[in-house]
């Protein structure tokens, strides 16, 4: 389907650009939030005689996002969240987490604005992009820990998932080293008692 785009979208085209995309995402997509016009004469003609007031319009929203963005650059986003000790969350960080956790900050950020392109899984420092606007894009930071002492620790660059296994490997070789002296003891136990 050929389209006359109100707005630029990422991957597709600047504002008046006549583009050919597929039936679905004109349908679904852009059609219904208002970015495109279905490529037909009255829609040029229409478009042409309302150029100023689009260009206008998504100038005004182009430097009300800029302005929200402004804001939210560099903006870091501390999420506390259960894991087991390997640093495998119990559960996933997805978009509504973090919408909900910049709603906490006083950002109005949607869902569909995170590019996010699959859900976070372990504890740890991920750097995400936030699309205000189709020319506004903002870059966060997600802090995902178990607690504001370990978000503060990977904020200082600790790598709280090599702790942690660094941890447990440290007990398990000391864990080791006491059954192997246990083992040690009673076979000596053993042969004291055999040459009695």
């Amino acid at each position: 389907m050929d389209i006359i785009l109100l707005e630029r979208v990422e991957n597709l085209g600047e504002l008046g650009e006549e583009v050919s995309v597929k039936n679905g995402f004109a349908r679904n997509f852009l059609l219904p939030r208002g970015k495109a016009l279905i490529a037909n004469d009255r829609n040029r003609a229409r478009f042409q005689a309302e150029r100023d007031a689009i260009e206008k319009r998504n100038a005004d929203a182009r430097a009300e996002a800029q302005k929200t963005g402004d804001a939210l650059e560099g903006t870091d986003l501390v999420l506390i969240r259960q894991s087991s000790d390997t640093g495998n969350l119990y559960g996933s960080v997805s978009t509504r987490d973090i919408s909900e956790g910049l709603a906490e900050k006083g950002f109005k950020v949607t869902r569909g604005q995170i590019k996010l392109d699959q859900p976070i899984k372990t504890i740890g420092i991920y750097e995400m992009g936030i699309r205000l606007h189709g020319e506004v894009i903002v870059d966060i930071t997600v802090n995902v820990a178990r607690s504001t002492e370990e978000a503060e620790r990977q904020a200082a660059g600790e790598n709280i998932i090599e702790t942690l296994q660094a941890e447990q490997q440290g007990a398990s070789a000391e864990q080791a080293a006491e059954l192997a002296e246990a083992s040690a003891e009673r076979d000596e136990e053993t042969r004291e008692h055999e040459e009695d």
